[in-house]
Formats: structure tokens, C-alpha cells, sequence
């Protein structure tokens, strides 16, 4: 709980974040100290200068437990029964002489697990007696043993290293030699159980809940949002040069870069440094602890032919499937980046069809001259016979379908890799780079936990089919900010697998933050969906700009999938030129562009009522506020299902301008509060089975 010196850093009392979790109109002091107890405290006078600066109605935060237990040590052990209930009781008694309102907590659990993962309780009965003295003397409690206890086996021995000092050497210099402390705490632990303090304030009756701080979303406090644990790595560089890597046009240098990731992690971890150059190369996979640094005017050039990338099995689309590995991928691996500020480019030209309207004549003349062929109809291109084929199959590289290694090699262009593949990974860093040219979406995480995206680029041709810029599948707590897409289908997108074996997975998209972001171009800005299954929910979206995307604000889904899509929260949202709708809830998604361009695009669905059942999605607890759009089809589209009306939405402050205002079909509990709706069209806006409506 301490305040620890800048010296001391990482090592992070968790007194020190809590003052943030307030107001201006609350001061908090901290009058902690490390390896005290009841009477350790008492005797060396800490507590005498707390009560003398004690006014009515100050509160009195009171938590020990950890060195009372110390029997060896005659200045600090208190017996739980005898003197350390004693202590406690004193302390509240002074603490109301004096007018103030104390709160006890209990001691907060250290890491401690048994050979098999069970975790192990080292507190005694210290934390009962703290919760008997505070129901005897009428006193708020806050457990934080036992809030502490739930996140920590829940979390298991390796995921909860992330609360205390877990660090390899070499990286911080009071922990040289490195640490591993199941005690303190590290930066992200601190503030763990300050949001658990600052929850259980919240919960209670006490006047001071009034003075938390809410957060930018006018529905949440800031100890509600995403917190995220970000990566550390040793200082050792492993430079892919010394390891017999060539810059080269022709050079494949796939061995060489591997062999330095694989180094960097046998030692430790550390960075593997791409310098200045173009470097050639196969599919590589990222290992623990390492940083692949991408410098400055350095090309990390993927190979164009499909030779080069093995059949896996890996997840397409939110199923299991066969499809080429991808050029850079990591499974179960922790504490894993891509930085720097070079350029990642995935040939995604040898990977993609292509269709016929989406290209110039003169474009499409010399895709046609430069190989490959085209279907019956000949509107689209594809790069080989196989891919070709694969087209016309039912659910091509599917597992479920009958797929496998074998059967599908002759149409391996057609199983097209995501560029960066990052599943079951924790504690991931993306920052700096420019992903681009990737075969099918750009990157994808899939059931990672704590994933930081930071200033990155992601580019890919506006007609690249499924070039979506980041797909966030099944992930939890995640950070995107401060970063460009300019992509050929979704940019940012929150999906949580597909129909029924996303419901088996029953692994949600969830604690999401994306701030100041940029969609250029792509089918969506922000998008959740369509392969949702899992659900979303805790979703964060500030200050981003959508430009000449088809749709801003994009929510889409179908019957079969199921999923529940709740708890968003959205502000501060300026866009220009929406092709279609500025803000979407459709649960009529057909799998189609969703913009009609030169013949694609979405049909009018049949409505009609079915029954409900595990496969009918929702949509609902969405907030929307601060919304600027200047040019969009529609401005407002919501289309639920008859069975299954979108509900409870709230827009605040909202001025569109576009063709048609709004269109509302099947919904129920529509708030607008200072909308303005300029319409530009000859459509009027329209409402069909729409239940509380409310707009002013």
C-alpha cells in the first residue's frame, strides 16, 4: 500500500494510483509503510502524526495483516485473536474520537499456488478477524483478500507473475539480477486492487462514493475502464544480421530471422533488431519475451509464393479450419511485441481475388496480363486454378467440413493467411509499424489477453477482399490508440467467433479501449460483428474519425449466430463521406459489401418471425454520444429482428447530415437527446414496429 520512491520502480504500493481514482475535491494522503503491522505502526509513532491531523469526517482507510503474522519478530507479530484484533479495535475507536469514518480492509493476497495450480491461502485467520471487527464495531469493510484471492486463481500461477515483481535481469535498476516477489506489487497490480478498492467504495453507502472520478463516458468511473498490463523486455539485442540474414531482393532470409527469435527467447528475451534494409523472408512465429524491433527504413518483406507457407490448422472466420500459415504468428506465447517504425508488407497480391468492379479498365487489363484466371462469369480474378476451385466448394478449409492438410493443397491460394496470427497470447504489444499487403485481414488476435496497440499503420488496397485492418477476436482487455487504417474491408473490428462453436467457445470480446483512431477507408470504421457469437461487451470508443468508409459506426449480425452485444460505450465521432449509413445496428447482415459498388452489395431481406432460440442475437446498453457526420446515406439505421427487437440505445447530442435521417425497423427503447437530423434526400425518415421512441 506504501508510496514507493522512483528509485524503488516498478515496485508500485497501491496507495499511490488510488488518488486518481478521485475528484479534485478529495485530497488523499498515504500514510503507509512497508513491512509494518498493528503495533509496528503504533510503536513508531506513524499513527500518532495520522491523528493529530485528523478532522470530522475524513476517512481512514485501515489495512493490515501481512507482518502481524511475522512470529519470529518480536517488534511486529501480533497474535490475530488477541493483539491484533485489539489494534484494529483501537485504531477505530481513535480514529471516531477524532470525528473520522474509518473503513477497514483485509490484507491483500500474495501469489502462492501448489505443484498442481491450486492456489494456497498464507493469511491464517488474520482476514476473519478483520471482518469481525468491523461487523462488531459497525465499520464498512472492503475484502480485498477475498476480491484478491478470486482474481488471482482465477488468473493461475503464470497470469498472475503480471500483479507482482516478476522481471527478468537486466532490465530496472533496483531488480539488476531480477525479481520474483509474489508479495508487491508491479505498476499493473497496484492498480488492480486500487479499482477493487475504489469498486467496493462505489458499492457502498458511504458519502464518499460522491467523489470518484467518472471517467470521459459519462455512464462509467475511471476505475471502470480497460486496465491493461503492458510488456517489459530485457535490454539484449539479437540483430538478425549476425545471425547470417542478407538485405536482398531475392535472398530468403526466413532461417536466419528465426534463429535470432529463438535465441532471444532461450536467453531471456530481449530485442531482435530488423535493421535498415529489405529482408526477405518465409512465415516466422514469435516466441516469449522477445520484441521484433522493425527499424526505421527497414522492409520486412514476405515471400509472394505460397510454396513457402505450410497448411495449418488455425481459426478462419470464427471456426476452425485449414488454412497457410501465416507470416508472423505466435500461440501461447507471453510478453511478445512488434515495434519500431519500418514497414511490414505481406504480398498480399499473390494471395487475393480480385473482382472486375472494383478496378479501372486499365487496372484490370494488366491484373488479367499478369497470370491467373478468371471465373465463368469472368468478374473476378483469381491468382490459380486451385483458388479458383476452392470458390465453388462448400465451406473450403472448414475442419467441420472434411478438410485436412491433405485434401486441401491443390487449393492452398485460396486459404489465405492472416498476416499477423496472435492466439492465446498474453501480454502483447503492437507500436510504431506499418502493417500492410497482407492476404486476408491484417491482424489478428485471437483469445489474447492484455494486447496494447499503440500509433501503428495498417494499409491494404480498397478493393482487398477481407483486408480488414484488426480483428479482435475473443480478446480481453485490450488498448488501440493513436493509430491510422486505411484498409479494403473492416478497419477496426470486435468479433467473438461464429454460430455454434463460437457459443461453445463462450470467449467474449471484452474491457476494449479504442482511442484517437483513424479510418480512412475500409466497409466500417468501428465495427462489432458479424461473428459475434461469443458476445462483446465493456467496449470503449473515443475522439475517432471515419473518412470515406461505407459505413461509421457499424453493428452486424444475423440469425444463427447468438451472442449478446452489450455494455458500449462511444463518444466524440466525427465523419465525412459515409457511403452508406453513419451509424448501423443490422441484424440482417448477408455477408455482402455494404455499399452496392458497380453490382456487390446487400439485398433486401425477406422479415419474418421465427422463434427464439440459443441462435438469436441482441443488441442493447449501448451509448452513443458526440456524433458529427457530414454526408452518409442514411444517417441512423437499426433493423432488429421481430423476435428479437435492438434495445436500449441512447444517442446524445448527434448532428448527421445526410440523404435520409433515420430508418428504424423492430426496436424498442430508443433514446435521442439533441439529434439533428439535416436531410440532404427526398427520403423522409421512417419507423415500422418501433416500441419507445423517444427524440428530442
Amino acid at each position: 500500500m506504501a508510496d514507493k520512491l522512483p528509485a524503488d520502480f516498478p515496485e508500485t504500493g497501491w496507495g499511490m494510483p488510488f488518488s486518481k481514482l478521485f475528484n479534485e475535491a478529495v485530497e488523499v494522503q498515504n500514510h503507509a509503510y512497508n513491512g509494518r503491522s498493528t503495533k509496528s505502526f503504533r510503536r513508531e509513532g506513524r499513527w500518532a502524526k495520522v491523528q493529530a491531523q485528523l478532522k470530522k469526517g475524513d476517512y481512514v482507510f485501515i489495512q493490515f495483516g501481512h507482518n502481524d503474522a511475522k512470529a519470529s519478530d518480536t517488534a511486529r507479530y501480533a497474535p490475530s485473536q488477541t493483539d491484533f484484533r485489539e489494534n484494529l479495535t483501537r485504531y477505530v475507536a481513535e480514529t471516531r474520537a477524532k470525528g473520522g469514518i474509518p473503513i477497514l480492509l483485509t490484507p491483500t493476497q500474495r501469489r502462492k499456488f501448489d505443484s498442481t495450480g491450486v492456489f494456497i491461502d498464507q493469511h491464517a485467520d488474520y482476514p476473519n478477524v478483520v471482518r469481525e471487527v468491523a461487523a462488531k464495531e459497525k465499520v464498512l469493510l472492503i475484502d480485498i483478500e477475498k476480491e484478491s484471492k478470486k482474481y488471482i486463481s482465477s488468473e493461475g500461477p503464470e497470469g498472475a507473475k503480471k500483479m507482482f515483481l516478476h522481471y527478468p535481469v537486466g532490465i530496472f535498476r533496483k531488480f539488476m539480477k531480477g525479481a520474483a516477489d509474489d508479495t508487491h506489487f508491479s505498476p499493473f497490480g497496484a492498480m488492480k486492487i486500487s479499482d477493487m478498492v475504489a469498486e467496493a467504495i462505489l458499492a457502498s453507502n458511504e458519502h464518499l462514493r460522491s467523489f470518484l472520478k467518472k471517467s470521459i463516458f459519462p455512464q462509467k468511473y475511471e476505475f471502470e475502464l480497460p486496465l491493461v498490463s503492458t510488456t517489459v523486455f530485457k535490454k539484449d539485442t539479437f540483430n538478425i544480421i549476425s545471425y547470417g540474414a542478407v538485405s536482398s531482393a531475392n535472398t530468403l532470409n526466413t532461417g536466419a530471422i528465426q534463429q535470432a527469435i529463438d535465441m532471444a527467447s532461450k536467453q531471456g528475451g530481449g530485442m531482435v533488431l530488423v535493421p535498415s534494409g529489405f529482408w526477405l523472408t518465409g512465415p516466422i512465429k514469435l516466441l516469449s519475451n522477445v520484441n521484433l524491433h522493425i527499424s526505421s527504413g527497414a522492409v520486412l518483406q514476405f515471400s509472394n509464393k505460397p510454396k513457402d507457407y505450410p497448411l495449418i490448422r488455425t481459426n478462419w472466420e470464427g471456426v476452425d479450419a485449414i488454412r497457410a500459415q501465416s507470416p508472423i504468428s505466435a500461440k501461447g506465447q507471453r510478453n511478445i511485441a512488434i515495434t519500431g517504425s519500418g514497414i511490414i508488407d505481406g504480398a498480399g497480391e499473390a494471395w487475393r481475388p480480385v473482382k472486375k468492379g472494383k478496378l479501372t479498365a486499365g487496372e484490370w487489363d494488366k491484373l488479367i496480363h499478369s497470370g491467373g484466371v478468371l471465373d465463368s462469369k469472368k468478374e473476378t480474378w483469381y491468382p490459380t486454378e486451385g483458388a479458383l476451385k476452392a470458390s465453388t466448394m462448400d465451406r473450403p478449409g472448414v475442419i467441420a467440413a472434411g478438410f485436412t492438410e491433405a485434401n486441401t493443397e491443390e487449393i492452398k491460394e485460396f486459404l489465405r493467411p492472416n498476416m499477423i496470427s496472435l492466439r492465446e497470447c498474453e501480454q502483447v504489444l503492437l507500436e510504431g509499424v506499418t502493417f500492410q499487403n497482407s492476404p486476408a485481414w491484417n491482424i489478428h488476435p485471437l483469445l489474447c489477453k492484455h494486447l496494447t496497440v499503440e500509433n501503428i499503420h495498417v494499409k491494404n488496397p480498397w478493393f482487398a477482399q477481407n483486408g480488414d485492418g484488426i480483428d479482435i477476436e475473443s480478446c480481453e482487455f485490450v488498448s488501440v490508440r493513436n493509430s491510422k487504417f486505411d484498409v479494403g474491408d473492416d478497419g477496426i473490428c470486435l468479433k467473438s467467433g461464429k454460430d455454434a462453436e463460437g457459443r461453445k467457445r463462450a470467449r467474449p470480446s471484452a474491457h476494449i479501449l479504442i482511442e484517437n483512431c483513424i479510418v480512412f477507408h475500409g466497409h466500417g470504421g468501428v465495427v462489432v460483428g458479424s461473428e459475434m457469437s461469443g458476445g462483446v461487451h465493456d467496449l470503449f470508443v473515443n475522439n475517432c474519425q471515419f473518412l470515406d468508409t461505407d459505413v461509421g459506426l457499424r453493428f452486424k449480425t444475423m440469425r444463427g449466430r447468438g451472442g449478446v452485444v452489450q455494455n458500449v460505450f462511444i463518444r466524440d465521432i466525427s465523419m465525412k463521406n459515409i457511403a452508406g449509413e453513419a451509424i448501423l445496428f443490422d441484424m440482417y447482415y448477408q455477408g455482402k459489401d455494404p455499399v452496392s459498388t458497380f453490382g456487390n452489395g446487400g439485398e433486401t431481406p425477406k422479415i419474418e418471425l421465427v422463434p427464439v432460440n440459443e441462435g438469436t442475437p441482441q443488441f442493447k446498453n449501448i451509448f452513443i454520444d458526440n456524433v458529427v457526420a457530414k454526408g452518409a446515406e442514411t444517417g441512423l439505421l437499426i433493423r432488429g429482428l421481430p423476435e428479437m427487437p435492438i434495445h436500449h440505445i441512447e444517442l446524445n447530442n448527434i448532428d448527421i447530415e445526410s440523404n435520409q435521417g433515420y430508418r428504424v425497423i423492430e426496436a424498442k427503447d430508443i433514446t435521442l437527446k439533441q439529434a439533428k437530423f439535416t436531410e440532404t434526400g427526398t427520403k423522409k425518415s421512417e419507423m415500422f414496429h418501433v416500441k419507445n421512441w423517444k427524440l428530442n
